[in-house]
C-alpha cells in the first residue's frame, strides 16, 4: 500500500481552498466529536476508544454522510466514489491525496478523528491509517495498513495526550514550543492562544502529519522543525515548552513515538534540566514523564534533582508499576504478544534484563511542570496523587505558582495579619465510629481541580470554617483559643503550619487588602 501522505499546505492558495471545502464538508456531515457520538451512541463510542469496530460497523450500515465519513476516515473501510462524492469534495480529496481511488471505490490514505477544542472548536487529528482511536488491531495491523516501517509511525489522540492538553497552561503567550510533536495535538492547542507556534520531531514523517492536522482544523501554519529535544531550535527561548516525549524506559529504540532511544529516564532527565536555558522569565515548560523508582534511592529526591536551578517545579507522580506490569503494557503495545512464544519471551527477558542492570525496582508516570522564577529559595513540589482529579487543570497549575510566591514572600507574622477565604465547594467531613460524641478525625475535601482531601484538628477546621474574607488570621484564632480555653499566644505560635498547608494545597485562598 502507498506510503504517501495528502499534501494539503495551506501556503498554497489553492490548497488551502480544498483544504477549506473539506473541513466545511465535515462539520456540515457532523463528523465532529459531539456529532460522533450522537451518531454511534455511547456504547459503540465507548467501544471504538478501545479499538473495537464491530459496533461502530453496525452503527454506520447507512448511506449517510455522517456513516460514510466514520467509514472512510475512522474505520478505514473503502466506500463506493458515488456514496463518496455526497458526503465530501471527493475530486479535491483525490487532488491532495486525502483519497485514493481504487476502480469505483475509494478508501482514506490517513486517519481522521473529530476532537472537539477547549472553547467548542471544532477540530480534527490526523494520524497514520490505523493509529487513531477504532484503529483495528494495534501497531502491527497499522504498520500494514499504513504500508510504513512502524518504527515511523505516527499515533493520533490518546490518553497521554489528551492529559498534556488538560494540564496545560492556557494565558496567552508570544511564543510557545512543541517539543515531539508527533500529530500535531499539543501544536494546535497553542495555535489558539499563542501567537508563535513552533512544533518540532525527530520524525520528519510526524511534521508533516502535524502540518495536516493544522491545515485541517483551520490553525495557523507552526514552524515545524526536524530534530532531537532542543536542538531544532539552537539557543531560541519561548514562553510555554510542552512535550509528551517518547518516555518509555525501553532496551533500545524500537519505535520513535515512544522509545527515547536514552538509557533509562535520561530522556525525560535531560528534557527537564535543558528546559531552563529556553524559557523566557515567568515561562512554563510541561511534559509527561516516565521515572525509574531505583532500590537504595527515594524517588522524590531523584526526581528534586533533576529541576534546574532558576527553576520552580511541581512534579506529580500519578501511577506506579512494577517492572513485569510495565514490560508487559508496552510489548502489548508494540504487538509483540502476538508474535512466537519465543519471540515474545526474549524481548520480556531483555526488558527484565535492562531494569535489573539499574537497579529498578519500579516505573513511575505523571506530570512535570516548570516554571522560570528565578527566585533564590525555590519552590519545589513532588507528590503522589494517583486519585481522579478534574480536568482542565491550567487554571489550577497557575494558581498552585501562585500560591507557593505567596508563601514564599510571607513571614508567620505577615500570615496572622492576613485575610482568608475558603476555596469553592470544599466540604468538611467527620468521620468516627457511628454514635460517638466526636469524630475520630476531620476531613476538608476540595470538589475541584486536584480534589484533594486532608486531614485536620479541631483548630483547623474550626479555622477554615470561619474564613470568609472579613477577618485577618490572627484574629480568628485569638476568638478560637477562647472558645477552647487555650492560651492565644501559644495557639499563634504553633498554627502557622497549618495554614501554610491550607493555603499551600487550595484549600484556603488569599484575599487581597486595600
Amino acid at each position: 500500500m502507498s506510503t504517501h501522505l495528502p499534501t494539503a499546505d495551506l501556503r498554497d492558495p489553492d490548497s488551502a481552498a480544498r483544504t477549506a471545502r473539506l473541513r466545511d464538508a465535515l462539520r456540515a456531515a457532523g463528523f465532529t466529536a459531539d456529532g460522533l457520538l450522537e451518531l454511534l451512541g455511547a456504547p459503540a463510542y465507548a467501544a471504538l476508544a478501545r479499538s473495537e469496530t464491530v459496533p461502530a460497523l453496525r452503527a454506520t450500515r447507512g448511506t449517510d454522510a455522517p456513516a460514510t465519513l466514520v467509514r472512510l476516515f475512522l474505520l478505514q473501510r473503502p466506500v463506493p466514489y458515488d456514496r463518496a462524492a455526497a458526503a465530501l469534495p471527493v475530486e479535491d480529496c483525490l487532488a491532495d491525496g486525502w483519497l485514493v481511488r481504487d476502480g469505483d471505490e475509494v478508501r482514506a490514505s490517513v486517519d481522521v478523528r473529530p476532537y472537539g477544542g477547549p472553547d467548542g472548536q471544532d477540530w480534527w487529528i490526523v494520524s497514520d491509517l490505523g493509529c487513531a482511536v477504532g484503529g483495528a488491531g494495534g501497531i502491527r495491523a497499522a504498520e500494514e495498513a499504513a504500508g510504513v516501517d512502524r518504527a515511523q509511525l505516527v499515533l493520533g489522540v490518546g490518553g497521554a495526550s489528551t492529559t498534556l492538553a488538560g494540564i496545560t497552561v492556557r494565558t496567552p503567550v508570544a511564543k510557545a514550543l512543541d517539543l515531539g510533536t508527533g500529530s500535531g495535538i499539543q501544536a494546535l492547542h497553542a495555535s489558539a492562544y499563542a501567537t508563535q507556534v513552533t512544533a518540532t520531531d525527530l520524525n520528519p514523517r510526524a511534521l508533516r502529519i502535524a502540518r495536516l492536522t493544522l491545515a485541517l482544523s483551520g490553525a495557523p501554519e507552526a514552524d515545524l522543525r526536524e530534530g532531537s529535544l532542543f536542538e531544532p531550535v539552537g539557543e531560541e527561548t519561548y514562553d510555554l515548552i510542552v512535550s509528551n516525549p517518547p518516555f518509555v524506559i525501553s532496551p533500545g529504540a524500537r519505535l520513535t513515538y515512544r522509545d527515547g532511544g536514552m538509557g533509562g529516564d535520561d530522556l525525560c532527565r535531560t528534557l527537564v534540566q535543558q528546559a531552563a536555558a529556553h524559557l523566557n522569565d515567568g515561562g512554563y515548560c510541561q511534559l509527561l514523564a516516565n521515572w525509574q523508582h531505583v532500590e537504595g534511592e527515594d524517588w522524590r529526591d531523584r526526581l528534586r534533582s533533576w529541576v534546574p536551578r532558576g527553576c520552580d517545579a511541581w512534579i506529580v507522580q500519578r501511577e506506579v508499576q512494577d517492572v513485569t506490569q510495565y514490560a508487559e503494557l508496552w510489548l502489548r503495545d508494540a504487538g509483540d504478544h502476538h508474535t512466537s512464544p519465543e519471540e515474545y519471551a526474549a524481548r520480556y527477558d531483555a526488558w527484565l534484563e535492562e531494569f535489573e542492570a539499574r537497579k529498578t525496582k519500579a516505573v513511575g508516570f505523571g506530570w512535570i511542570t516548570l516554571r522560570k522564577s528565578g527566585a533564590e529559595a525555590l519552590s519545589i513540589t513532588v507528590e503522589e496523587w494517583p486519585h481522579p482529579v478534574e480536568q482542565p487543570l491550567g487554571a489550577a497549575v497557575v494558581d498552585h505558582f501562585a500560591r507557593q510566591d505567596y508563601l514564599r514572600e510571607t513571614d508567620d507574622a505577615a500570615l496572622l495579619a492576613a485575610h482568608f477565604r475558603l476555596a469553592p465547594e470544599v466540604v468538611q467531613e467527620q468521620v468516627g465510629l457511628p454514635g460517638a460524641e466526636d469524630p475520630e478525625h476531620v476531613v476538608l475535601r476540595q470538589n475541584r481541580g486536584m480534589r484533594r482531601a486532608t486531614k485536620v484538628d479541631t483548630v483547623g477546621a474550626g479555622f477554615a470554617g470561619v474564613c470568609d474574607g472579613s477577618l485577618p488570621a490572627g484574629r480568628i484564632l485569638d476568638a478560637i483559643a477562647q472558645l477552647m480555653g487555650e492560651d492565644p499566644v501559644l495557639l499563634r505560635d504553633r498554627t502557622p503550619e497549618a495554614i501554610r498547608m491550607l493555603v499551600e494545597q487550595g484549600f484556603l485562598e488569599p484575599v487581597g487588602q486595600g
